[in-house]
């Protein structure tokens, strides 16, 4: 089985996004669950242009299963995406400072792209990790949002298995400092909750 795992390089006001660092050590681990996973990793730049020009390239290579993460600052706990939205913010440049010249992503096209995963189940993977999950159905109007909607345009069905995770600011430290009145979580965490979302998606993907 083939995966696709991938995150995003920096962007303004995000010097560092952690979410590239999540899917090139989920491609990389090693355990008795994954395998059989035939797992490559794609940081995008976080561009437009680079969503348009690089992700037909990575499904020509016909992945089962495309996990994909991004950072949302201000969130508390993971957020497993449903759907993505026909929107673009004119007020968000990119990280090459190009600015999208329409509030929709596709003319004519439908409001929402709803992805095929079990979102329920996976949350549940990630709570037996006692990772804080939430599911969600906005994955705003940015970078994130527009690669999903991408995703799901070119998996018709659910082939390839498509989901967007998005993940909290996340420390290196075994033991972070407290945000919002509440530990955030650590690096290994997000990995380990990546992992229980990989093995979760493959299952699905088999049946």
């Amino acid at each position: 089985m083939r995966v696709l795992i991938t995150g995003f390089g920096p962007f303004p006001r995000a010097p560092f996004n952690p979410s590239a660092l999540v899917a090139k050590k989920l491609a990389r681990r090693r355990r008795p669950a994954l395998a059989g996973l035939k797992r490559e990793a794609h940081v995008f730049a976080t561009e437009y242009s680079c969503i348009d020009r690089e992700l037909p390239r990575l499904f020509a290579q016909q992945p089962d299963v495309v996990l994909m993460f991004g950072l949302a600052g201000r969130a508390r706990e993971l957020r497993v995406e449903t759907r993505a939205r026909n929107a673009m913010s004119p007020l968000l440049p990119d990280a090459g400072r190009c600015r999208p010249q329409h509030g929709t992503i596709e003319f004519y096209g439908p409001a929402t792209r709803r992805g095929a995963a079990p979102f329920a189940r996976l949350a549940a993977a990630v709570r037996d990790r006692s990772v804080r999950v939430r599911v969600s159905r906005d994955a705003g109007t940015y970078l994130c949002n527009y690669a999903y909607w991408r995703a799901l345009a070119a998996a018709p069905g659910s082939r390839p298995l498509v989901l967007f995770v998005h993940i909290p600011l996340v420390h290196r430290t075994a033991r972070p400092r407290r945000r919002f009145g509440r530990r955030a979580l650590s690096l290994e965490q997000i990995i380990g909750a990546g992992e229980s979302l990989l093995i979760a998606l493959a299952a699905a993907a088999r049946h």
